[in-house]
């Protein structure tokens, strides 16, 4: 007699077991560790089709996905289930234009703290802002911005595989911000070169008077060195005024990420690649002197 066990319910089979597919890092709970990935699931839910996503996060977490590739306007994936064959997924988004990108790659070049953090690799807070400035949003704004298909016979959409999908793209998004960069038409290499140029660009300013604004003006020569070594690390009267963070930053060495490689090695290693620690160390131990640690 023929066993039914491999159903759990009649209507509801169970995937069939695979072997080296993408699991989900996340075990229990919510799926996506930053702001961004947690933000690209709370819209998906937002669109009114959270408990449809729930059933896929199984099949997410069992690695259930076996492969996922995100390509400009469309996320391609393929899903085990229930049949021999994986089924196909594919996630359609908006590709931004390129007068579009224009517009926000010279928002995101006028900010320096964003850039900074672009540059860095890491995805800046106000991201969002600067792209709504703009009169764009980073992620699809509505669920009519997303066309889900699928090979599986499901009727409903998203289905379970176009669900388990979307959770291992959030995750991908938690290793790599770039990646909704890509989604949206512009990869990292070339959003990088361009907002380099941007700021490179502004840096040097435009003109005769622009650069004779910046000559500093002569002044008189300050007493030496020698003669104020004991007032030397304190701040006058001057600075009462003047208020600051004690926190360090979230990148200490931003600046130097933002500068790019420097033109000096030592050791077979790059000189900004050294300085990066020192940085670090630097603005730790400022911390821990300003709060009086």
């Amino acid at each position: 007699m023929t066993s039914f066990s491999y159903y759990s319910h009649h209507e509801h089979p169970r995937p069939l077991a695979v072997e080296g597919g993408i699991e989900a890092r996340s075990r229990r709970g919510a799926i996506g560790e930053t702001w961004w990935s947690r933000r690209f699931i709370e819209l998906l839910e937002s669109f009114g089709v959270g408990s449809r996503l729930k059933r896929g996060r199984n099949y997410a977490r069992a690695g259930q996905v076996i492969e996922l590739e995100i390509e400009p306007g469309v996320v391609l994936a393929k899903v085990q289930g229930s049949r021999y064959s994986p089924y196909r997924v594919r996630i359609r988004g908006k590709v931004l234009s390129e007068y579009q990108w224009r517009r926000i790659e010279k928002a995101m070049a006028a900010q320096a703290l964003a850039l900074a953090k672009l540059l860095a690799g890491d995805m800046p807070h106000d991201v969002e802002e600067l792209f709504a400035a703009c009169k764009l949003t980073l992620f699809p704004r509505s669920k009519r911005e997303l066309t889900t298909s699928c090979t599986c016979p499901d009727a409903e959409n998203p289905c379970k595989h176009v669900a388990a999908a979307y959770y291992i793209l959030a995750e991908r998004f938690d290793e790599d911000p770039f990646l909704i960069f890509a989604w949206r038409g512009r990869d990292q290499d070339e959003l990088v070169e361009r907002l380099r140029a941007r700021r490179a660009a502004g840096g040097r300013g435009g003109g005769s008077s622009a650069r004779s604004a910046r000559v500093p003006q002569p002044s008189e020569p300050g007493p030496p060195l020698s003669a104020v070594l004991e007032s030397f690390w304190s701040s006058g009267p001057e600075l009462d005024a003047v208020h600051v963070s004690p926190l360090a930053g979230e990148a200490p060495d931003a600046l130097l990420r933002q500068l790019g490689p420097a033109p000096v090695e030592a050791g077979g290693r790059n000189l900004a690649e050294l300085l990066a620690p020192a940085y670090a160390t630097l603005a730790q131990a400022a911390e821990r002197r300003a709060l009086a640690e």
